[in-house]
């Protein structure tokens, strides 16, 4: 799996990980079990069941702030919901966009959702309404950058370890903000929608979310081809919800939830906690009708 050279990666630690297993096995001293979470300063929260991943709150409280479009350039304002303790250290943070004529109302139940298990997450509103997914992708990283640069909740933020998430035109913008700035963690577009189908180019580890009855940006036109055009490196997968419509992320939606943690606990904590949930494929879950993937790699 590729990294970003900015910080070690999961295979540099695994490396260490495995230099230090032989050493210590050399010298007849058994190695501990939480070896491995020690070398990954990145993971926050306890270990993950599947119980705690499905859970409507994850075991950080969280607050949340609201930010007025009038304070702010290049998107439209915005709330901020985030883990109240910093007895951890900094967190990950996701920028999450609305769909074509959609507010931010309609993405909202993501916000504590994602806080509370340790990430801030910052729902945003577009500058109109109508703008097309290449705009939303600018304005996903232009909250970003608000996020890291300027918020009150800045210093609670580790500014190279990013996502980007968004729904229909907003899925297709993150989609855009990912090709644009490769530096970024994670992407999950969730019932993507772009004209344009071919992603080659991206290098950001992306969950694409597709909706089997869905009308609006249908799978073979919208999530399948962009899931096609990807990259096998980084790392990629395709969740196809079962018998849902476009709207199913509006709503809060457990499928959608458990995954979408799964995967920025993985890519941007670097939590190879969460792997087990990702890899080997998930099987057997009537709420998934497919599910393709590259399977993260430690």
């Amino acid at each position: 799996m590729n990294h970003h050279a900015r910080r070690t990666g999961p295979a540099a630690r695994l490396l260490g990980l495995v230099t230090t297993v032989f050493a210590l096995t050399a010298g007849g001293l058994a190695v501990v079990p939480g070896a491995q979470a020690a070398e990954n300063p990145y993971e926050r929260g306890p270990a993950p069941t599947t119980s705690s991943i499905e859970a409507a709150r994850g075991p950080f409280a969280t607050s949340q702030q609201s930010v007025s479009r009038a304070v702010v350039s290049g998107f439209g304002g915005g709330t901020i919901y985030y883990p109240t303790s910093t007895a951890e250290g900094t967190f990950g943070a996701v920028a999450i966009a609305p769909g074509y004529t959609a507010a931010q109302s309609s993405m909202s139940w993501l916000g504590p959702r994602l806080a509370s298990q340790g990430f801030v997450v910052f729902t945003i509103d577009t500058l109109s309404r109508y703008d097309q997914p290449s705009s939303r992708g600018d304005q996903l990283l232009a909250a970003l950058d608000y996020l890291t640069q300027r918020s009150s909740v800045r210093t609670r933020i580790d500014a190279s370890r990013l996502g980007v998430m968004g729904h229909s035109m907003g899925g297709g913008g993150s989609l855009e903000a990912s090709k644009d700035r490769p530096a970024l963690q994670a992407a999950i577009p969730l019932t993507p929608w772009n004209t344009t189908k071919n992603w080659s180019g991206n290098r950001v580890p992306t969950l694409i979310v597709g909706a089997q009855n869905d009308s609006v940006a249908s799978v073979t036109t919208h999530a399948e081809p962009f899931y096609n055009s990807l990259p096998s490196t980084p790392d990629k997968a395709y969740l196809e919800l079962a018998g849902a419509s476009h709207f199913a992320p509006n709503t809060s939606n457990t499928t959608i939830a458990k995954y979408s943690i799964s995967w920025l606990k993985r890519f941007v904590d670097d939590d190879t906690r969460y792997e087990q949930f990702l890899c080997p494929a998930p099987t057997g879950d009537r709420a998934i009708s497919e599910y393709r993937d590259t399977c993260p790699s430690s």
